[in-house]
């Protein structure tokens, strides 16, 4: 009989405390990582959504840049952090669905060693010359690049980086052959960009817009198949003729896998009512982004599918780590 009710009651707290651990949750303060630098719009993002999670959580929320390897030091670190919803993934596409792709021996799976939670937004990239550059559009630096074949040079925030698919995939789109740059982060790159180091570069929006409206840079072209409404003057790629040249990654907040759904699912209810609000939306925009959420199931297969994608985009780029 004793036996008896200690099973009960111990299939009773197993079906209970979920519940209860979410209910608590979090009990420490969380750990924010983010696997590239200071200053990029992940950065950016991340601190705007850990602001407003500490005060949600009456906990502190804390961003932690790991960079390297194009994401992989940050984003395995995460993979292998304890399962109790304290220490998260805060991420772009160009790392989590690109890196597969691009080392053959990446020590964790993009996929399955994690819980999407949700996407938060998504935004395009602006092509860019400095302000000083002799190029003022996208045609003078597509006639430069054919006039003088391999002296023209883009930077990119590292070998593997979306950055850096984007000008090697534009290379193959219009027949140009362009140098590569690489930089470990953005905010270098795009310092080289304005003093005339380098010619050219893809900058993802947010990266990009104040110093384009410092008048420091010179947008000349826009990833997405639709025009930016930060700067809804710059003319889209595919409108001057380049019409599959359509990329807009997401940015998003992953856990490790094992973490309670009770816990995702609290992490994603408290995240999307974040950046929902008028004020969440108007942040984003002011970023040159979109707000974009999905349930944790949907981002999963948005992940799958770009891992696919991105795939064939490196084959067909030839594309390589150096």
């Amino acid at each position: 009989m004793i036996q008896a009710i200690s099973w009960v009651l111990a299939a009773t707290l197993v079906a209970i405390s979920p519940g209860v651990f979410a209910q608590s949750y979090p009990s420490k303060p969380v750990k924010l990582v983010v696997p590239q630098a200071v200053g990029g719009a992940t950065d950016v993002f991340a601190r705007h959504l850990a602001q407003k999670l500490t005060l949600a959580w009456s906990q502190p929320v804390v961003v932690e840049n790991r960079v390297g390897a194009a994401g992989v030091l940050g984003t395995d670190f995460v993979a292998k952090s304890p399962t109790d919803g304290h220490t998260l993934l805060f991420t772009y596409a160009g790392s989590q669905a690109v890196n597969p792709s691009l080392y053959p021996k990446i020590p964790f799976d993009s996929v399955n060693d994690f819980v999407p939670i949700t996407p938060v937004a998504t935004t395009a990239f602006f092509l860019v010359v400095g302000a000083n550059s002799p190029v003022q559009n996208f045609r003078d630096l597509l006639a430069l690049a054919k006039a003088q074949p391999g002296k023209v040079t883009y930077a990119t925030s590292g070998n593997g980086s979306i950055n850096h698919l984007l000008s090697e995939s534009l290379n193959v789109e219009v027949g140009i052959k362009t140098v590569h740059v690489p930089y470990k982060a953005i905010a270098a790159a795009m310092t080289d960009l304005i003093g005339g180091q380098v010619d050219t570069a893809f900058a993802a929006v947010p990266s990009a817009l104040q110093l384009i409206k410092g008048g420091k840079l010179r947008a000349i072209g826009v990833s997405s198949a639709k025009r930016n409404s930060s700067m809804p003057d710059v003319p889209t790629i595919a409108e001057m003729g380049y019409t599959q040249f359509n990329v807009s990654p997401w940015w998003g907040l992953l856990a490790p896998a094992g973490t309670p759904k009770a816990i995702i699912d609290k992490i994603h209810a408290d995240v999307v009512k974040i950046v929902q609000t008028p004020e969440g939306i108007s942040f984003f925009r002011e970023q040159g982004s979109e707000v974009f959420t999905t349930s944790p199931e949907e981002f999963r297969k948005i992940l799958e599918a770009d891992v696919v994608h991105w795939a064939k985009v490196v084959k067909s780029s030839g594309a390589k780590l150096d």
